[in-house]
């Protein structure tokens, strides 16, 4: 609402807006409403009330009356907390049952207040007590996952978060550094479920050199000793054979953990050299390995040494090797050579970013010559589902069209997952392609009988006759009503499949 100005006297022009805004009479906020939940309506109920009404919603409820139990206990001090946080655990580590999916959340729920309570309220004040209650919490991990499916991996994304906490938590402890590197150890030897990866990273700080020294001295013994058969069952140990490439098991899984801990020790402590040290010759002749450790030595500076690892290992075409060789050589200077591998790269996978990185660093004009090379390149490529997806990342719609008219009889029906997103970006632009993709997997599902796709292939006959009146031509291909039917006279047998059909 605003005030009747024109009987107001104004000093001038100028001072009308700023009149106007002072006139302006506040209109309330009809939004704010008393019944609105927030901390500012519910607290004006008082502590008597919310007291009682807290009472009232717990009733019933494990859940809400642990909570209550545990802010009552932190009002208490950080060492009462404490002691019912590890009360809490030890039920938690003695509960046997299988967890269903209706008990899931509630299970999610209470690991992460009790690790909320660890790690927000107890650490602040008691460091220590935090500490050993988290080093139990983590510890609870192989006991949760044999008794809950966790194949969304929520339940461990609560342990994983606990566990970096302990880089925060551990430094103000006050813990001695050697016992902290022994304690370490034995956790990483008995690491099943990997509940304790990255640990040595995450309490380097409060281990120290002492810490890490006794580490390091205490892997190097356990490398000298003699490797000791596992306790398993013997059926559980022929599959674990089988899976191996080795006849020892246990001392494959001996070297992979003094690898793995003696590796991240070496990032830790920023040396590169102890870091490589741990592959064997073999080793660095995998691709993928010497990438990685040739990365590491472009950190470091090293070019000739990361080119020399990468040429012993020979990895051209995997994606890895051919990333980290074309930027040694471009670290080097030699651009040419990289422009080179770029291109011989591209030729073999079809690796979209490969040849906007070659295109990148071309003279105007010549990229576009170059760039049509490589279409035409695309479109004779012997796997046509790469090439089709190298024209659908690019993106060359046109193209992927051409790819697809031209090597129908090459496409696989059964590969779905590709073909369906393929067809939906091609549809507006590209129906003929897109109705050729249809049909393809149409075809398939029915040829091999595939009961559970006809659903799916209902509809997608039902996008090829939506698109029929957008193709004004089909060439060398059926028209909608022929290929409707020929399929209607080879599969008529196929009468659930007919009845999805409008």
């Amino acid at each position: 609402m605003w005030v009747h100005l024109f009987s107001l006297p104004l000093n001038g022009h100028a001072n009308w807006p700023m009149q106007a805004f002072l006139l302006r009479k506040p209109v309330p906020n009809k939004g704010m409403s008393k019944k609105t939940l927030n901390e500012a309506n519910l607290a004006a109920l008082g502590a008597a009330r919310l007291a009682s009404l807290l009472i009232e919603v717990s009733t019933g409820s494990a859940e809400i009356k642990r909570r209550l139990r545990l802010e009552l206990s932190h009002n208490l001090g950080a060492g009462e907390l404490a002691h019912d946080v590890r009360k809490r655990l030890a039920s938690i580590r003695r509960s046997t049952s299988f967890v269903g999916w209706r008990k899931r959340k509630a299970l999610i729920k209470d690991l992460s207040t009790q690790a909320d309570m660890i790690t927000d309220k107890i650490a602040g004040d008691a460091p220590a007590d935090a500490f050993e209650l988290l080093w139990q919490f983590i510890e609870l991990a192989p006991s949760i996952y044999e008794r809950v499916d966790d194949s969304r991996g929520d339940v461990g994304d609560v342990f994983r978060a606990a566990l970096l906490q302990f880089a925060q938590i551990a430094p103000r402890a006050g813990l001695d550094p050697v016992q902290l590197a022994e304690r370490v150890w034995d956790a990483l030897q008995d690491n099943g479920y990997g509940e304790f990866d990255g640990i040595i990273t995450l309490l380097a700080e409060a281990m120290g050199d002492a810490g890490m020294a006794r580490l390091k001295e205490l892997i190097v013994a356990y490398g000298d000793a003699p490797a000791t058969a596992t306790d398993d069952h013997a059926a559980l140990q022929f599959l674990r054979d089988l899976r191996s490439t080795s006849v020892d098991f246990a001392a494959d899984q001996k070297a992979r953990l003094i690898r793995m801990c003696l590796q991240e020790i070496a990032s830790v402590q920023g040396d590169t050299d102890a870091f490589i040290a741990q592959y064997t010759p073999g080793q660095l002749r995998n691709p993928r390995i010497a990438a990685k450790v040739a990365r590491l030595l472009l950190k470091d500076m090293r070019h000739e040494d990361a080119l020399d690892v990468l040429c012993a290992a020979e990895g051209a075409g995997d994606a890895d090797w051919d990333a980290a060789y074309i930027t040694c050589l471009v670290a080097l200077g030699r651009e040419a050579d990289a422009q080179e591998h770029r291109w011989s790269s591209f030729c073999e996978t079809l690796d979209a970013q490969t040849l906007r990185d070659y295109l990148k660093v071309l003279p105007d004009f010549d990229d576009i010559e170059l760039e049509d090379q490589a279409k035409a390149h695309a479109l004779t490529y012997p796997d046509v589902l790469t090439a089709l997806q190298f024209f659908l990342d690019w993106p060359d719609l046109a193209h992927a069209g051409q790819l697809i008219t031209q090597r129908a009889g090459e496409l696989d029906g059964n590969l779905y997952t590709i073909l369906t997103p393929a067809a939906d970006a091609l549809r507006i632009r590209q129906p003929l392609a897109a109705t050729l993709l249809w049909r393809t997997m149409i075809e398939h599902a029915l040829w091999e009988g595939r009961s559970t796709r006809y659903a799916h292939a209902a509809d997608h006959l039902m996008d090829c006759a939506a698109a029929d009146t957008e193709i004004a031509d089909y060439g060398r291909f059926p028209p909608h009503a022929v290929f409707v039917e020929r399929l209607r006279d080879v599969h008529k047998h196929k009468a659930s499949f007919w009845a999805r059909v409008p």
